[in-house]
């Protein structure tokens, strides 16, 4: 539509001189607002890395807080070089002009190309703001392993796993739909990431935890012996961060300032998030007699998540449904989880692999896509996309752990990885509890 609109300015610049100044200075100006709107979106996600930095710290061991914050910084870092040098190249290669649909590679390292800073190249932003918008989601997947594999992962390890799965993993799921692929092509809808950028992280989080096994003493043979955080008030505010960060990861994917749209997009995607933290909430103070803060903070998580598929496509009520069922969804997945002896230490994997099932088919249930041929396409989409990355994983981390190893010593492990993996104490003058160990 906006680029019909442009047209439509050139053609009237072209009968009236004056006509064709004013509409010019219209269209130079909604150009400008676009670019401005997703940049501040672009900050936002980017606020997006310092809230999982806060959940997964809150919620783990004080004994592991220098580790979790290292690794959280590093991760920014691995996914803006390799998305500059690999990744963006690899994601949107134009599929739609000369590829099969499932992969192709335009060359390494950016290259602007002619009229990448006018709307010639995508109506309402340039080529620069597009790779930085898109380079915050790619960071985004890798940091969501962060925190099922914390406090016992390697760190040399797990940054290699990080890098190699942004610069390849992640841009090449993410070309089948965004990069106008083969699942573009059957009419898969994600509009700002349920699967491509949430489910992704969330299927190598279940493989690397998989692989790496649980924590020692999670689970003894008397039952699960919780492993507590050693501080709720940081993931409080890890998790209001990550909140406010999804006005920039659903409010961008707008690609533009549209009012109507991206108002739109940020009621449904606040009311998600707001009817996953009800059903969270009330469903823990049902069952056991008192509200449990940690599974509501993720139970805000799983509406957002849950949303972010479709956000552009619900009604507000719709909306509100979606949250509450993810809500309920994430609190019966941790258990889960935890039945089948597979640690997540801050949830992650019933976040966003679960809830990002839920948000990919609810595209099909719900909104303007909703039927049984679209459902169908939806969950094609979700699982082709898992099952590329969770074979990728395997084989990827499985490498790295025949080759160097990828879990510390029982003795590292009990003591903490902030001494051992770093030398440094993240409280240095207070006395800590290790919680369990």
């Amino acid at each position: 539509m906006r680029k019909l609109l442009i047209l439509a300015a050139s053609a009237l610049a072209l009968a009236s001189p004056l006509l064709g100044e004013e509409v010019t200075a219209v269209a130079q100006a909604q150009f400008t607002a676009d670019n401005v709107w997703m940049m501040v979106c672009t900050a936002l996600v980017f606020l997006m890395h310092l809230g999982f930095a806060c959940v997964e710290t809150g919620f783990t061991q004080a004994k592991n807080t220098v580790n979790i914050l290292f690794k959280n910084t590093f991760i920014i870092a691995i996914g803006l070089l390799t998305y500059f040098a690999v990744g963006f190249n690899l994601m949107y290669p134009g599929f739609a002009e000369d590829s099969s649909g499932f992969f192709a590679f335009a060359g390494a390292f950016l290259e602007n190309p002619e009229g990448g800073n006018t709307p010639a190249y995508a109506g309402g932003y340039t080529y620069w703001t597009d790779f930085i918008f898109q380079g915050m989601f790619a960071a985004t997947a890798a940091t969501i392993v962060s925190g099922a594999v914390a406090e016992r992962v390697k760190l040399g390890p797990f940054l290699i796993f990080a890098t190699i799965l942004v610069a390849v993993a992640y841009p090449i799921t993410g070309s089948w739909k965004w990069g106008g692929g083969w699942l573009d092509a059957k009419g898969f809808y994600d509009f700002a990431g349920s699967t491509l950028v949430h489910a992704v992280g969330g299927a190598a989080a279940l493989v690397c935890a998989f692989i790496l096994g649980p924590r020692l003493r999670k689970y003894t043979d008397k039952g699960i012996k919780p492993i507590l955080g050693h501080n709720m008030p940081l993931s409080a505010i890890g998790v209001f961060l990550l909140w406010l960060g999804w006005f920039g990861f659903n409010g961008g994917s707008v690609l533009s300032a549209d009012p109507g749209l991206t108002s739109l997009v940020l009621v449904t995607t606040n009311l998600a998030a707001a009817g996953g933290v009800i059903s969270s909430g009330l469903l823990t103070w049902f069952i056991f007699k008192k509200p449990d803060l940690g599974m509501t903070l993720n139970g805000s998580l799983a509406g957002l998540v849950g949303i972010t598929a479709g956000a552009d496509l619900m009604s507000p009520m719709e909306a509100v449904i979606i949250g509450l069922i993810a809500g309920v969804i994430v609190f019966f997945s941790v258990g889960f989880f935890d039945k089948i002896k597979i640690d997540d230490p801050v949830g992650a994997i019933s976040v966003h692999l679960v809830c990002g099932l839920w948000g990919t088919a609810a595209v099909g249930i719900f909104g303007d896509k909703a039927g049984g041929s679209q459902l169908g396409v939806q969950l094609l989409g979700f699982f082709s996309i898992v099952a590329f990355t969770v074979v990728f994983t395997a084989v990827v981390f499985g490498i790295i752990k025949a080759v160097v190893g990828v879990r510390v010593d029982e003795k590292e492990e009990i003591e903490g990885l902030d001494e051992h993996e770093h030398g440094a104490e993240a409280y240095p003058y207070f006395t800590q509890s290790s919680g369990v160990l």
